[in-house]
């Protein structure tokens, strides 16, 4: 009976593996099935056989173009071993989450919590990155207002030394002190 190897996988390599697609954060098939230590075509057969799983949110085909352009971008080759030869299946992290029923070994188990538990990283470092972004703003807001209004001053200071200028010598008067001799 074979064992389930439980091994360390540093996050960074899983956060490596989290792609930008559709405008959503997504794991491939491929990745998926390395790390939980399975064929890709074996994740894909359980996948086939509990599709009812997996709703167009939670997990969708590349489509050729997207393939297309992934292949490129990465230079992979149908006799490189980690080369795409079919479009992969693309998981959010609701199919990622959906996957632990399907795969129910230890390592498939423990690896799916830690991704997990790095998409919802991910998600809170972009929350604070908004914070930061949107309090940036504002202060760029204040520092522009405030800009405007020391031009504005310089201006009245400008306007109103030309005025001083400008203007006759003002006639003193009073009582006019002869000067002693």
């Amino acid at each position: 009976m074979k064992k389930d190897v439980m091994i360390a996988i540093p996050d960074e390599i899983i956060m490596n593996q989290i792609y930008y697609i559709r405008g959503q954060k997504v794991m491939i098939d491929r990745d998926i099935a390395e790390l939980y230590g399975v064929e890709t075509k074996r994740l894909k057969e359980a996948i086939k056989r509990n599709v009812e799983r997996f709703p167009d949110d939670f997990m969708f085909e590349m489509a050729q173009k997207e393939f297309e352009n992934w292949r490129t971008q990465f230079a992979t080759s149908n006799s490189d071993k980690m080369g795409l030869r079919y479009a992969p299946f693309c998981f959010t992290e609701q199919g990622v989450a959906m996957l632990s029923s399907v795969l129910n070994s230890k390592r498939a188990i423990s690896i799916n919590i830690q991704i997990i538990r790095i998409f919802t990283r991910i998600r809170q470092m972009l929350l604070d990155n908004t914070e930061v972004r949107l309090a940036i703003e504002k202060i760029e807001r204040k520092t522009d207002n405030n800009t405007k209004n020391i031009e504005l001053l310089f201006q009245y200071f400008d306007d109103s030394a030309e005025k001083k200028k400008a203007a006759k010598p003002i006639k003193k008067i009073g009582y006019k002190i002869p000067k002693k001799k």
